[in-house]
């Protein structure tokens, strides 16, 4: 659903921009990169809980640590 509603909203707002209607078009560009923004934050966040950690912490992905893995 965000990401139908961040494409409609930037179409609509290059419409605006090319017709001319600067305020329109900037308004609804804001609001198309703030969706855009939270379809970014939700994919980041069910990539790290599928992951099997929280997604506030984690930060270095679990191929990366395995890298460096000690074997013993």
């Amino acid at each position: 659903m965000c990401a139908i509603i961040t494409i409609i909203m930037l179409g609509l707002s290059i419409q605006n921009l090319i017709a001319h209607n600067w305020l329109t078009g900037a308004t609804q560009l804001i609001i198309a990169l703030g969706f855009l923004l939270l379809l970014i934050n939700n994919i980041y966040r069910v990539k790290t809980e599928r992951s099997g950690c929280d997604y506030k912490g984690c930060r270095v992905s679990n191929w990366f640590i395995n890298l460096f893995k000690k074997d013993q």
